[in-house]
């Protein structure tokens, strides 16, 4: 049997059906979302939360995660669109399904989406959070397939038995080179590997109050900088380091300092509001309730993620564990 020498690029990244292009990034992009929503609502209702509630937090997520990608996309790449010698129009700005979507900006959008769902269901949104990260983190490992597709996005010039075979004349080939480093799959690898890092640390340590999220943003930083130091696409350079680069080592540091800050959190959400009126763990130090969560990486109980402080259960009811 052959071993394998390089891995080959799709010949096309475009279908058509009738006059209507089904484009594979789309798909991709499309799946990711589905595959997202569906490990959301899961954790959610193991959690005791209502079913329903992720998909209708995606109707806003998505639509402004997608706002937030494209932007991000064009107002770091604008000389791909507005420069005095543009490859492509100003208008083409417009075209997602081309490709281009800046996950930055996609996460930071769809974070202010989810964050008003939340608002205006009385939820937490950081208990909605915790919840959703391992599957937003597979989400875009399988969006990186759509740059498998579009062969974009690749690493420098390798001849590993798994090195990706790029057409020449693609922006980062290099004459006389056709494999690459597949820098998408890396991430596709490294996403996945994160997703379930976070499903076992949720459960492991309890992390909640957004601390699940924060080390979603560490863990996806640490790895996208060492695979954006692969990448050969144009790119802005600040001391020698590509834009992405520095992006990651801002939001790192930002992770790391919450996660330090709020490591003493969940202490306060085992205190259980009718322990001053003589209910459940009155009687232990501090009112801890004699049931505290269980390390499923959830905020508060059950009932404190999907109610308001003010609507929560009667005294001694015990919500459903994860």
């Amino acid at each position: 049997m052959p071993v394998l020498a390089s891995i080959p690029s799709p010949s096309q990244g475009v279908w058509y059906l009738g006059p209507i292009p089904i484009r594979a990034y789309a798909l991709c992009i499309i799946l990711g979302v589905i595959v997202a929503v569906w490990i959301g609502e899961r954790r959610w209702r193991a959690r005791g939360g209502e079913a329903g509630v992720i998909t209708d937090l995606a109707v806003w997520a998505v639509p402004f995660g997608l706002v937030g990608g494209r932007l991000y996309h064009v107002i770091t790449d604008w000389q791909l669109y507005f420069g005095a010698d543009a490859p492509k129009r100003p208008i083409d700005a417009l075209f997602i399904w081309e490709g281009g979507l800046g996950v930055w900006g996609a996460i930071a959008l769809g974070a202010v989406g989810v964050w008003l769902g939340c608002r205006r269901r009385g939820l937490s949104f950081t208990a909605v959070g915790d919840t959703v990260v391992p599957g937003v983190a597979v989400a875009q490992g399988i969006g990186r397939w759509g740059n498998y597709f579009n062969q974009e996005l690749f690493g420098g010039p390798t001849d590993l038995p798994w090195a990706l075979e790029i057409e020449p004349g693609r922006p980062g080939t290099v004459p006389g080179v056709t494999t690459y480093h597949p820098a998408f799959l890396y991430e596709f690898l490294w996403d996945l590997a994160l997703a379930a890092f976070l499903v076992y640390a949720g459960r492991r340590f309890a992390l909640r109050h957004g601390r699940l999220i924060a080390l979603y943003v560490a863990g996806y930083t640490a790895g996208r900088f060492w695979i954006e130091a692969l990448r050969v696409d144009p790119a802005h350079h600040i001391l020698g380091l590509r834009l992405n680069q520095w992006t990651c080592v801002v939001l790192f540091i930002a992770a790391v300092a919450y996660l330090w800050l709020r490591r003493g959190a969940d202490a306060e959400e085992r205190i259980r509001p009718e322990a001053a009126a003589g209910g459940p763990g009155a009687d232990r130090p501090g009112g801890e309730s004699p049931a505290p969560d269980r390390p499923d990486g959830g905020e508060g109980s059950p009932a404190a993620a999907v109610h308001r402080p003010g609507e929560r259960e009667a005294a001694g009811e015990e919500g459903r564990r994860e």
